[in-house]
């Protein structure tokens, strides 16, 4: 995705790869909570004194996979319904918006701000997309501005500068 090679058209394929990707890490997160759940439940887990405490692990492990897959479920029902918005060059960036950012070093960067899944990496022909969302410090800097305009984002204690480029 070169800058001004993407088009609209590419808004719904990344939309369905996004929906694809949760699908099967939804799978994979569901498959992880039941073995785990079956570890926590499994008899030679039951603890035979105090010290062991293999089952107790086993069920805070089943717990968090359980969050996990929730939160992918979440996620995967919030771009099922997300509807894709044209940018409008009177509102600015909004959630649905395709980024192109250009950095200080030249380096181009491809986001797509979405309603969740932040970090989640999708390849789009030969380039690289990340979602990010209107929580994250990137997201916020995003909403409302326009091609042209420039954001300022602090990661680590560094000031790193981006130009907007491109926003479909």
């Amino acid at each position: 995705m070169s800058v001004n090679s993407v088009s609209e058209r590419d808004k719904p394929q990344l939309l369905q790869l996004i929906i694809d990707k949760l699908v099967i890490d939804l799978d994979i997160a569901q498959r992880a909570a039941q073995t785990a759940y079956e570890a926590a439940t499994a008899e030679e887990n039951i603890a035979e004194n105090k010290y062991d405490t293999l089952g107790l692990e086993a069920s805070y492990l089943a717990t968090g996979q359980a969050r996990r897959m929730e939160e992918i479920r979440q996620s995967l029902v919030h771009y099922q319904n997300l509807i894709l918005r044209d940018y409008d060059e009177t509102q600015g960036i909004e959630v649905s918006a395709l980024v192109t950012l250009l950095a200080e070093n030249g380096q181009h960067q491809y986001l797509f701000l979405g309603p969740d899944a932040a970090g989640l990496k999708i390849q789009l022909g030969s380039d690289l997309i990340t979602v990010i969302t209107s929580r994250s410090p990137l997201g916020q800097g995003l909403l409302g501005k326009f091609e042209g305009d420039e954001v300022q984002i602090t990661v680590a204690g560094v000031v790193q500068h981006h130009e907007i480029v491109e926003v479909l």
